[in-house]
């Protein structure tokens, strides 16, 4: 079978992705000012902020494109396609949640007080992302889809690339929280993000399996 343009370039299907996806978060962070509804439940406000789970927030910028490119050098193709498969239909779907009801939060303290570097951080955080298009949480969903990824892909039954299992559930445990933590999502955009992820994960393994995606094996 030929493959496409896009299988044999992964690289450059992955950057004109992120071209799109954040034009399109972009344009609806600055496009929707009120929110239609405000996402909360009486469980966000028996969480404390931590100005300190700033440190695995923001290590989920790193670990989505070092996950992408190990699999891509490492692994079978076929294992890095099922996870971008997964990954950025779950993005795409969450932007279209975010354009048919777009949500926002009431969650964050007024003032991160402090000049240490977690407080900075906040701070700076609340500067540049605002509290809206919340529902479900991309932050939780791309986490989730990543640490299963981990548990899927055959390379990470190597004897040398066996830790990266645990060290990702932990990393993934830790964003989740952090996104709490911090006051950036509710228990309910992360409930929803998680979910996404499962059932995603769960329809591409089932293709697979029945050879629905015969070209991914092709790759």
């Amino acid at each position: 079978m030929k493959r496409s343009w896009f299988s044999r370039h992964p690289i450059c299907f992955m950057a004109l992705y992120l071209i799109l996806y954040l034009s399109a978060f972009n344009f609806l962070n600055t496009q929707i000012h009120m929110p239609h509804i405000l996402v909360h439940c009486r469980l966000d406000d028996l969480i404390p902020f931590c100005k300190y789970a700033a440190i695995p927030y923001f290590a989920w910028f790193p670990w989505i494109p070092f996950t992408l490119f190990f699999l891509l050098w490492k692994a079978p193709r076929e294992d890095f396609w099922r996870l971008c498969m997964p990954l950025f239909s779950g993005m795409t779907i969450a932007l279209a949640c975010y354009v048919i009801l777009p949500t926002g939060l009431n969650l964050r303290p007024c003032y991160v007080p402090g000049t240490d570097i977690f407080a900075r951080a906040v701070r700076f955080l609340y500067s540049t992302d605002t509290p809206i298009n919340v529902c479900p949480s991309i932050h939780v969903f791309n986490s989730v889809t990543l640490m299963l990824a981990y548990h899927r892909c055959r390379i990470f039954e190597q004897p040398r690339f066996r830790w990266m299992r645990p060290a990702a559930d932990v990393l993934c445990i830790s964003i989740v929280c952090s996104t709490m933590l911090l006051k950036q999502h509710s228990c309910i955009d992360v409930a929803l993000g998680a979910l996404l992820a499962l059932a995603l994960d769960t329809a591409f393994s089932r293709m697979m399996d029945t050879n629905d995606l015969p070209q991914m094996r092709r790759i």
